[in-house]
């Protein structure tokens, strides 16, 4: 099978991108999806996104996990934006459909602003936090981020089906200094730790920012940074939540994807 593609990141988040106006692309075959996420022998992502047409709005996004899963990702919605973009869909503003429900964005050169949903409640786990931001969220704050054992971890939290029977994502977050985040997650269907994760980036500003009080805050990744910006709802939650960061296209080009791989994904 021949496909044509574009390779979008986001703060490293990276995804291969498709124009599926026409609706020709099998989102059904999970092999082929895996196929082309596969870092050996494919293009090599977190996720793969499809753009289409839907009523109403000026695009879809469609989003795959590395694995075939699906679910809302902030930074592959950023990526699809500036993707939307490129192809004439939207221009500086636009208004999109996704898994989680409509969202609205704006992009300003390679700046990307991106409008997440409500979030109302957050719940504790013992001494660690957990927030769906349209994906769900493990959050631990821990003590020197740069060795913690991530995916290790990470797993652990991941594959508890007593706490979590769908999974989850797990992020690890340490304060740098006042207003400032580094965060380290692990992404449930890529299923290993990602340079970043925006609906992570977004779960982990949220609640730290519910701490200390502030409405913006600022967050380093392996990839980058992102800015996320948000108001109180006057009852313990968030509205007018913004992931704000760089996506940009790295490459285009056309894969083939032989038969036999199919069948053995």
């Amino acid at each position: 099978m021949t496909t044509s593609f574009y390779k979008y990141q986001g703060t490293g988040n990276d995804f291969v991108m498709i124009d599926d106006r026409s609706l020709s692309f099998e989102a059904d075959n999970l092999s082929l999806i895996q196929a082309l996420c596969h870092r050996r022998l494919g293009v090599g992502s977190d996720g793969l996104i499809l753009l289409r047409t839907r009523e109403g709005y000026d695009f879809e996004m469609v989003y795959f996990n590395a694995d075939g899963s699906q679910s809302m990702c902030g930074n592959g919605a950023r990526c699809a934006v500036s993707f939307a973009a490129f192809l004439g869909m939207c221009k500086n503003e636009c208004h999109f459909m996704a898994v989680d429900g409509p969202h609205k964005a704006s992009i300003r050169g390679n700046i990307v602003e991106l409008e997440m949903g409500p979030v109302r409640e957050f719940l504790q786990i013992d001494e660690d936090h957990f927030i769906n931001t349209g994906a769900p969220h493990h959050i631990r704050f821990v003590e020197n981020l740069i060795h913690y054992p991530v995916v290790t971890e990470g797993a652990k939290v991941r594959y508890n089906k007593e706490l979590y029977p769908q999974g989850t994502n797990v992020n690890f977050v340490t304060e740098l200094r006042e207003g400032t985040l580094q965060v380290r997650t692990y992404e449930r269907g890529v299923e290993d730790e990602t340079l970043s994760c925006g609906t992570g980036v977004t779960a982990c500003a949220l609640l730290y920012g519910k701490l200390k009080e502030l409405e913006e805050v600022s967050v380093e990744t392996k990839g980058g940074r992102l800015k996320v910006r948000f108001n109180s709802d006057g009852n313990g939650g968030y509205t007018n939540i913004r992931l704000i960061g760089p996506a940009e296209q790295v490459f285009q080009g056309i894969i083939h994807i032989p038969q036999e791989a199919l069948a053995s994904n």
